[in-house]
């Protein structure tokens, strides 16, 4: 069956990407408003898109009545900062808790009970139990289309907690011990990141072009 999404009411679209595009990783983000209110919200539009450098795209979608920014995206365009911070499965009824609508004068982190840490080089807080969080500053806002606001940003600072670092030196974490969770289809359904498997990168070999393999 063919979708011809240029046509699609954007109910309909939302449906079909919210669907298809999983497992997607979640942004908690973290935010500070110009009146120091602290916001916290988690997108699933979410991932990163460089490291030359680092950088994170968010798809922020708007209020669907009035249009307007979320809370969240009106932060990040007033300072230009934010925290993404990746949720793991402990942090997940604290997370779903911050995807309410309150009022923009009302901090998420006192409405979900959520224990905070300062940033290293910019004002919003980090989720202290975060396996990792990562520090952005804002490159670029652009709204495309009526109903979203895409944000890019550069991670200037990445904290991963000690106990997931098995080599300091060489970079390598315990990543299946965080226990991260995705985004996955329809309302309110999530998938464990617990079932993996690994493939090595195959180098280029011509003969797979003669089938003589």
């Amino acid at each position: 069956m063919q979708f011809d999404m240029r046509s699609l009411p954007m109910a309909t679209r939302y449906k079909i990407v919210n669907s298809t595009i999983t497992p997607r990783p979640i942004a908690w983000i973290t935010t500070k408003s110009e009146a120091g209110v602290v916001n916290a919200a988690p997108y699933s539009f979410f991932n990163c898109v460089g490291t030359e450098p680092p950088l994170v795209a968010l798809g922020l979608l708007k209020e669907p009545v009035s249009r307007g920014l979320k809370n969240t995206a009106s932060n990040i365009i007033a300072t230009g900062e934010f925290v993404v911070n990746l949720v793991c499965e402990d942090d997940a009824e604290k997370m779903n808790h911050c995807s309410v609508d309150a009022p923009a004068d009302v901090s998420e982190i006192d409405y979900a009970g959520i224990e905070t840490a300062p940033s290293v080089l910019i004002a919003p807080p980090l989720i202290a139990s975060s396996p990792v969080s990562f520090e952005c500053r804002k490159v670029a806002a652009m709204d495309i289309g009526t109903m979203q606001t895409v944000i890019i940003g550069e991670i200037v600072m990445a904290h991963i907690r000690d106990e997931f670092i098995t080599d300091r030196e060489r970079v390598y974490f315990d990543t299946p011990a965080m226990k991260l969770i995705g985004r996955t289809h329809g309302s309110g359904w999530y998938v464990r990141n617990g079932d993996s498997f690994q493939m090595d990168r195959p180098g280029y070999d011509p003969a797979r072009l003669t089938g003589k393999e």
